[in-house]
């Protein structure tokens, strides 16, 4: 039989097209299937790779986190060393000024004085030799991180500004800390 034709040459190549249309479509479809294969057929090699490299960056982490306590622990080791008999030495400083005053009290009485005053300077000695150090002493610079002004006066010739002119209450300082400070007058 013969074709039949309307005149219409659209017709075959719309036919052409709808089949390439499918095709193209299975073709697509095929891919995706393809594409979600592969994703999850990873290889065994690679995901115990990945899982060591994991765990390697872990093992660091862990590492580097026991240095940093270990050189803490050291660090505060070495403070709570340096720094152990400070307790002591701040309830020292309390019978370090009974001493004085008991020293200033026996005036009259000198050999009773003399034996007080020597037990005071061992006992000093002794106390300044664990780092106990004395702060504020006359002529010296005023430094509000040791030492607390009470008063001030004027500066004169003998006290330039900012000098230590009097001692009301001694302070004390245990290696580079603070136990008391001294109150002082200041020249200003």
């Amino acid at each position: 039989m013969g074709e039949i034709n309307s005149g219409d040459d659209t017709s075959p190549q719309v036919d052409e097209e709808l089949v390439q249309d499918q095709e193209n479509i299975v073709s697509e479809n095929e891919i995706d299937v393809i594409l979600e294969t592969i994703e999850e057929e990873v290889d065994p090699l690679e995901q115990a790779l990945a899982r060591a490299e994991k765990a390697e960056k872990e093992i660091a982490y862990k590492e580097a986190e026991i240095q940093n306590v270990r050189k803490r622990m050291m660090a505060e080791k070495a403070t709570a060393i340096k720094y152990g008999s400070m307790g002591l030495s701040r309830r020292m400083i309390g019978v370090l000024d009974d001493f004085d005053r008991a020293i200033n009290n026996l005036e009259n009485d000198s050999s009773i004085a003399d034996g007080f005053t020597l037990v005071r300077k061992k006992f000093w000695a002794e106390l300044e030799s664990e780092g106990l150090v004395s702060v504020g002493n006359v002529s010296d610079l005023f430094d509000p991180s040791k030492m607390e002004a009470i008063a001030t006066i004027p500066a004169s010739d003998e006290y330039p500004t900012n000098t230590v002119v009097e001692v009301l209450e001694k302070g004390y300082m245990f290696k580079e800390r603070v136990l008391q400070a001294a109150k002082v007058v200041v020249s200003s």
